[in-house]
């Protein structure tokens, strides 16, 4: 019998946390809580046989705050994390994503669109494979080179979530990935927002909804810019995003 995923919840509200497990739980997952940073980031970075499937990450924690614990993790893992922010609050969000969250949700929510978010992260995870340690500098094997994008100087594995520019390997979370792969199977083409939060969200766009645009605005700083010096992904006023073709 297969072990159930793992998900660490790292909140400091008792009632929340006993929530979700028990919600969670009946979706088939394991869930592990900690109620303050100092103890969540250390379950979180622990060597395990089978690491955490994603984190549940309140931004507000007692010492440490989220930002923080986002931050640390970040340097060595790339577990996908679903941050929980204030309720309006944009610049938690903002700085939450830019910082390297896969998605976010505002207090107070629907616990059952919690779960469904939790869903489309353990999908999208669920293909990474061993994406979720670091890069080998070497390169790309036959197995992971079949099926390669090429986009001028920049090369997407999908079988191996591996990405390179100059033949240089580049780190991207979950999202960061999914959200490039759609854009380079697409290369020179429009793509809409709604469309990439469909796909890479697993979500409808929600007004007001900046995650797809501060995972553009994470790919183009880690991407650097193109071969002739121009911006890779284009944005197409009210239409979309585009991954240009320098090169043809």
């Amino acid at each position: 019998m297969t072990d159930p995923p793992q998900i660490l919840v790292i909140d400091d509200d008792a009632e929340l946390c006993e929530l979700l497990a028990e919600l969670l739980g009946q979706e088939g997952y394991a869930v592990e809580s900690a109620r303050d940073a100092i103890s969540g980031l250390a379950r979180a970075q622990e060597e395990r046989e089978r690491p955490f499937t994603l984190v549940v990450l309140d931004v507000m924690l007692p010492g440490l705050n989220g930002f923080e614990v986002l931050t640390r993790l970040r340097q060595s893992s790339r577990v996908p994390v679903l941050m929980l922010t204030a309720r309006g609050e944009d610049v938690d969000r903002i700085v939450g994503l830019e910082m390297g969250a896969d998605d976010y949700l505002p207090k107070p929510f629907n616990p059952r669109e919690l779960v469904a978010r939790v869903r489309a992260l353990h999908r999208r995870a669920s293909h990474a494979g061993a994406a979720a340690g670091p890069g080998a500098a070497a390169g790309p094997s036959a197995a992971e080179a079949q099926g390669a994008l090429m986009v001028d100087d920049l090369e997407v594995l999908p079988a191996a979530r591996r990405v390179r520019v100059r033949s240089e390997e580049v780190r991207l979370t979950t999202a960061e990935f999914d959200l490039l792969e759609v854009l380079a199977r697409q290369a020179g083409t429009v793509v809409s927002r709604e469309d990439l939060a469909r796909r890479v969200l697993g979500r409808r766009l929600a007004a007001y909804d900046r995650g797809i645009d501060m995972h553009v605005s994470n790919l183009r700083r880690k991407l650097g810019p193109g071969p002739g010096g121009g911006e890779r992904i284009k944005t197409v006023r009210n239409a979309g995003y585009i991954l240009a073709r320098e090169r043809g």
